[in-house]
């Protein structure tokens, strides 16, 4: 921890002379005000623009001419920028990275332009894209007050509206080295990254606290059902979605076992799910499952399928709903949890190969809230899941109440 309030995770690993440089920045879309939906988003877009140093595209350069990749993305709990670089350049990525960090310069100029960028960015992604426009209405259906139901990119017409003045209160009030962690992975040791820290964010003056007043998500009484038609669908597809605990929200002794269940239930082409109705049914052309519990807010276990041939989604919505009750009522078996435990810590394991893999791991959770020994302890948490546990996390979980189920169909014909 730097003075300022700046954490800092180092992770050594020597095998290549390579370093992935990451900040944080404990902000997100779920951290937008009313009418700035998209902000976050637009700013990340912004921060490789200008500075009082550095002239707009010269931090991209500089990363280039050094040999380094560099990139940015936005989240519902977090913003981050990253570079992958060698690691005698390491100490020119920190330079850029602070100084863009309280010196950023935006203009009029600049600003217009970028948000034709963004918006193209969201047609792009969703507004051509049938499945996606049906997830963006799902989402907005499954929360009723909290704000991940707002769209990470944001909304089109909230997306056209925002001004400098917003866009810069937004980053003097969250771009502060007490709301950002510095995550470096590679070949490095935590003796000698600490006076590059100090040296470069650790002058930084602290800001106000940043602290995160997000509205609350009221009790679940009563089902959704989505339905979007478009000409461009060829294969229609069925999806239904639960609000779900997670590790910081809700029942969270139950973030664990959902995990693994998802893994058993959906998991791939030799999960129950896709086994029954894909293989051994024949009703679905694919299957499966999965569930997302590393937020700050809500969690969310999400069934979906599409229907072979003349398969109707009404008959395949039926066959779901069968394997969920059956799920509810009888778990699964012992054989399952020891296979999905088997392939899940393999995976992690595996997983430790990529520099950038680990910075995202422990950058993403604590961002969101979650401790550094949570994320190491995640092996150990997910061996000690037991069949009573899947059990009861199902049923408190599987409850339709709670849910939203989405259908997406081809337009009719006139």
């Amino acid at each position: 921890m730097l003075e300022n309030g700046m954490k800092v995770v180092v992770v050594n690993n020597a095998r290549v002379p390579v370093v992935t440089h990451m900040v944080w920045y404990k902000v997100g879309s779920a951290d937008e005000g009313p009418g700035e939906s998209g902000i976050a988003h637009f700013l990340e877009h912004l921060m490789f623009k200008g500075t009082k140093t550095r002239k707009s595209g010269e931090f991209s350069q500089i990363v280039a001419r050094n040999g380094g990749r560099e990139n940015a993305f936005t989240s519902y709990d977090y913003t981050a920028y990253f570079q992958t670089i060698a690691s005698d350049r390491l100490e020119t990525v920190m330079a850029l990275e602070a100084d863009r960090m309280t010196n950023l310069v935006i203009t009029p100029k600049e600003v217009e332009p970028e948000r034709q960028v963004v918006l193209e960015e969201r047609r792009s992604r969703t507004d051509n894209n049938p499945g996606a426009v049906l997830g963006e209405h799902i989402t907005a259906s499954l929360f009723l007050n909290h704000p991940y139901r707002n769209p990470i990119i944001g909304w089109e017409h909230d997306i056209k509206t925002l001004d400098i003045d917003s866009i810069l209160a937004f980053y003097k009030r969250f771009y502060q080295p007490n709301n950002a962690i510095l995550v470096v992975v590679g070949d490095i040791t935590a003796a000698k990254l600490k006076p590059l820290a100090e040296k470069y964010y650790g002058v930084i003056p602290p800001g106000l606290s940043a602290d995160r007043n997000r509205a609350k998500e009221p009790p679940q009484k009563s089902a959704r059902r989505v339905v979007h038609s478009d000409k461009r669908v060829r294969q229609s597809s069925w999806r239904r979605t639960y609000v779900a605990p997670s590790l910081l929200w809700g029942e969270k002794k139950y973030a664990y076992p959902l995990e693994v269940l998802a893994d058993v239930i959906g998991g791939g082409a030799s999960s129950r799910l896709y086994r029954k109705l894909v293989v051994e049914d024949e009703v679905a052309v694919s299957a499966g499952a999965y569930y997302s519990g590393a937020g700050n807010g809500p969690g969310r276990f999400t069934f979906y399928a599409s229907p072979r041939g003349a398969v109707s989604l009404e008959a395949l919505e039926k066959k779901v709903e069968k394997a969920i009750k059956k799920l509810v009522k009888n778990g699964i078996t012992e054989e399952e949890l020891r296979r999905a435990k088997s392939r899940m810590l393999a995976l992690a394991i595996y997983a430790r190969d990529s520099l950038a893999g680990a910075a995202r791991s422990l950058g993403s959770s604590l961002a969101a809230g979650i401790p550094v020994v949570e994320v190491e302890a995640w092996p150990e948490r997910i061996e000690a899941v037991t069949l009573p546990q899947i059990l009861e996390a199902a049923a408190s979980t599987f409850i339709e109440q709670r849910s939203v189920t989405g259908l997406l169909l081809p337009k009719a014909k006139p």
